[in-house]
């Protein structure tokens, strides 16, 4: 099975430059990590942006570094510059950085790395690894400009932890920190996704509508041609009975112009005349037996189409019924799918 950042590659999820570590990692969470960890460890902690910017309170800060050191002008300066170093050492290395700051205790910088990326860190330690050189403090606290005794009284309060307890603290933050934010990074993408989803699911059911409507409008459509379908074939058979009529006119008409010859040949001279009229009345019954012939050709030509347009007719309805009822039963797995995509949606935001 691909990993959710496999998949993220393949989908073009990928990380910006615009990426904020606070889009990722649930910052109460961390906060409260920090202060149980600074707690029970003994280490000062605080959460950074991949900028050095704050993201966290400060955890079991001391008050000879946040009072002293860094409530003066020159003391925050040699801590700026320590905190920066820390900083780009961890991003350098993508391992946690240990070292001792300008100010004489013991610090460490675990950078927080996402699909490759820093997008922040934990800076911490704030403690010593062995019991305070007084004299070497005295002298700080008179380059910095404070008072020496004030100085040492505040020392006093530092933790003394033995350095590999520092460095593991830092490799421990380090992993869990990381590890809280590939967890945020790969619910971030799977949000992504599951909206991509939505959308092309709301965008499938859209089109999905409008084929139904079409659909609809086809069956409705093949109704009305199966109507005018019939139509015609009563108006064929109305025609082919209005076709008998004149057959039988003619019949009628030929039998009158035979009666008519036959009269006109006892009538001799008198019945030249009536007999050129009987001629052309047998030849107009031939001519309309003729026609009626040809039309009855052409009118059960017309009644055979008629049948097989019918036939086809009632095919593709049935064919159009079957697709819109297709169609209207993915739309309603297309639904069921969304709100289950609505629901995971849901159940990510709540974790």
């Amino acid at each position: 099975m691909k990993r959710i950042d496999q998949m993220s590659k393949e989908q073009d999820f990928a990380l910006d430059d615009h990426f904020d570590i606070r889009d990722i990692i649930d910052i109460d969470f961390l906060q409260k990590f920090l202060d149980a960890f600074g707690a029970a460890v003994g280490v000062a902690g605080l959460g950074t942006d991949k900028d050095g910017n704050p993201i966290t309170e400060p955890t079991n800060f001391t008050d000879f570094c946040m009072v002293l050191n860094r409530g003066c002008e020159k003391g925050l300066k040699r801590c700026m510059k320590s905190d920066a170093f820390g900083g780009a050492e961890s991003a350098r290395t993508g391992k946690p950085a240990v070292y001792y700051c300008e100010n004489g205790l013991m610090d460490f910088g675990a950078p927080i790395i996402v699909n490759g990326k820093q997008v922040g860190a934990i800076l911490g330690g704030q403690v010593l690894t062995e019991k305070p050189d007084h004299e070497k403090f005295r002298k700080i606290a008179r380059e910095i400009g404070v008072d020496p005794d004030a100085y040492i009284k505040a020392l006093e309060q530092v933790p003394i932890l033995p350095e590999k307890q520092i460095r593991a603290a830092a490799d421990l933050l380090y992993i869990v920190a990381t590890e809280i934010s590939n967890m945020g990074y790969e619910k971030m993408l799977l949000s992504k996704m599951i909206n991509a989803l939505s959308e092309h699911i709301h965008e499938t059911m859209a089109t999905l509508e409008e084929l139904t409507a079409s659909a609809s409008d086809v069956t409705e459509n093949q109704l009305k041609l199966s109507r005018e379908i019939e139509t015609v074939s009563h108006v064929s058979e109305e025609i082919n009975g209005v076709i008998e009529s004149i057959s039988v006119i003619a019949n009628q008409t030929r039998l009158l112009g035979l009666n008519a010859t036959i009269e006109a040949a006892r009538a001799k001279d008198a019945g030249l005349g009536f007999g050129v009229v009987a001629k052309e009345i047998q030849k107009l019954s031939e001519e309309s037996k003729n026609t009626v012939g040809r039309v009855k050709n052409f009118t059960s030509q017309i009644n055979e189409s008629v049948k097989q347009t019918h036939k086809m007719g009632d095919a593709t309805l049935d064919v159009t019924k079957e697709q819109e009822l297709a169609i209207r039963r993915i739309a309603e797995m297309l639904e069921s799918i969304t709100n289950m995509t609505h629901e995971l949606s849901e159940f990510i935001k709540a974790k």
